[in-house]
């Protein structure tokens, strides 16, 4: 199929200092997976969402199946066709996933039809999720799979993706991928977003490049490398890291045999727990999504303090009992996989985030100093390349990748002793992954101890000095990295690792 689906003609989107959109023009043919590349705050999720009717331009126009529209709201956006999944999850926490799907279906179906046809789409195409967990039980991982179905369960002719793959495991990409083709078999066309470059050279059929907002290139992927698209997108190819050997220290956090009951129904135990992080070394977690990671980082950061004194032990004193602010005051900081929520107040600036982990610029008497303040966050902004209109900007406004370089940044610039950073690198562009990395490495080899929670089984190979994996609530033994594959790990994701002592084909630690 040839025939174009979506032609969008220079379109513009003005804020008051920032251009996001600069005379953008895009056509999309039926039945094409169509890439659109960029780094962070290039202007490709505001395309999409005027696209989906999220958010109006001031100029252009759009035209969809051959007739000029003027997509009022996503509502109207679905009527014609169009679905989209976005970064930044829009769901009810409060509501089951049933619930959070049936909002955006007809009225005319019940909710155990909904909740079947949940069942149905989550079997056929391996988007494992009970229609009747409440959405503030789930992990990150297993929200985007809602997402996803959501689209899907609509029927879209247009179906647009931001990073949709950004929290899967390779497992389940892989599945995705034979979704999206089949879909697109089916005259389904796919604008997909994505900073995984062999994604898209595996997956698109053309890939447009955006850069400060305007589209500077079109290609065929698959013709093409990781380097060539990265030098399209950023200008430039991302430093390679270096990951020498690094004498390790003390232990200075220390799990032991760390049992916890679930809090809700559709929570996971988690049995056992056995960490020894050390000093100068990066300890990485990996494991498939919903599978206890949520549970052991709220007990690690202090967001659940029901575990026994003696299963956490931080610097040779018991934390079990202390909050995040107390864990902080001994060198412990966290980074959340949530951006919005959890890691950052959508409604506040860069400045009032700031405060919510660092207290530099509060005085003896609870007063705070808005120069060492506002100083401290224009650091951060200009150290880790955030793309924001200055500190006052608030945290919804930027790109989901540089908002999370700020939370990481913000977290790396207090100098932690411990720190515990879950999907580090989720939603952001190759350049921006590099740099975070490589700020990673640089605080182990400052003799910070690291513990990274992550579903990108390349990330972990890339920075880990040990791995070990969640499964089911059960943690694996630790494996130096040079002695792991991602055969071992991949096996070791389903439970079916040794006992201590009886490693088949790694050595561990």
């Amino acid at each position: 199929m040839t025939t174009s689906l979506l032609s969008i003609r220079s379109v513009t989107k003005k804020y008051p200092l920032v251009t996001a959109n600069d005379q953008v023009s895009l056509e999309v043919k039926r039945g094409e997976i169509h890439a659109v590349l960029g780094e962070n705050g290039a202007g490709k999720s505001t395309l999409m969402k005027i696209i989906y009717g999220a958010v109006k331009p001031d100029e252009g126009e759009v035209i969809f199946k051959g007739q000029s529209v003027h997509i009022k709201n996503p509502q109207e956006a679905r009527r014609l066709g169009i679905s989209m999944v976005f970064q930044h999850f829009s769901l009810f926490e409060t509501l089951s996933v049933a619930e959070n799907v049936w909002l955006g279906l007809g009225k005319e179906l019940k909710l155990p039809d909904v909740e079947a046809k949940i069942k149905l789409i989550a079997n056929e195409y391996g988007l494992d999720v009970d229609p009747k967990s409440p959405v503030h039980s789930l992990s990150v991982g297993e929200r985007q799979r809602v997402e996803i179905i959501r689209a899907l369960l609509g029927n879209p002719e247009l179906l647009i993706l931001d990073e949709p793959t950004s929290v899967l495991t390779p497992q389940a990409v892989d599945k995705l991928f034979v979704v999206l083709r089949r879909l697109a078999e089916r005259g389904c066309s796919i604008l997909y977003i994505s900073h995984k470059l062999h994604e898209i050279r595996t997956l698109c059929d053309v890939c447009t490049v955006m850069r400060a907002g305007r589209v500077t290139g079109q290609c065929t992927p698959s013709f093409e490398s990781n380097e060539s698209l990265s030098r399209m997108m950023i200008g430039a190819e991302p430093a390679d890291l270096v990951h020498e050997a690094h004498q390790t220290g003390a232990t200075v956090l220390k799990v032991d045999r760390l049992s916890l009951q679930k809090n809700d129904q559709f929570g996971v135990n988690l049995e056992d727990i056995e960490i020894d992080l050390r000093k100068g070394e990066i300890l990485g977690i990996a494991g498939v999504s919903g599978n206890g990671q949520r549970e052991l980082l709220y007990v690690l950061s202090g967001e659940d303090v029901r575990a026994k004194p003696e299963s956490i032990i931080l610097k040779g004193q018991s934390v079990a009992h202390l909050g995040p602010t107390q864990r902080r005051v001994l060198g412990l900081h966290f980074v959340p996989e949530e951006r919005l929520g959890r890691g950052a107040v959508p409604t506040l600036s860069l400045m009032d985030n700031m405060l919510l982990t660092r207290s530099e610029s509060v005085g003896a008497w609870g007063w705070i100093d808005d120069k060492p303040l506002l100083k401290q966050t224009q650091k951060i902004i200009e150290n880790f390349n955030v793309k924001a209109s200055g500190p006052q900007a608030t945290a919804s406004s930027l790109s989901g990748g540089n908002l999370q370089k700020f939370i990481v940044g913000r977290e790396i610039d207090a100098h932690p002793e411990v720190l515990i950073i879950c999907q580090p690198t989720w939603g952001v562009d190759v350049g921006a992954a590099a740099q975070i990395r490589s700020e990673i490495l640089r605080l182990r080899n400052a003799d910070c101890a690291v513990l990274v929670v992550s579903e990108e089984l390349d990330e972990l190979f890339e920075i880990s000095d040990r791995i070990q994996v969640i499964s089911q609530g059960h943690l694996s033994p630790s494996v130096s990295r040079l002695d792991a594959t991602k055969e071992l790990i991949g096996s070791w994701m389903s439970g079916l690792w040794p006992k201590v002592g009886t490693p088949p084909t790694a050595t561990l630690n």
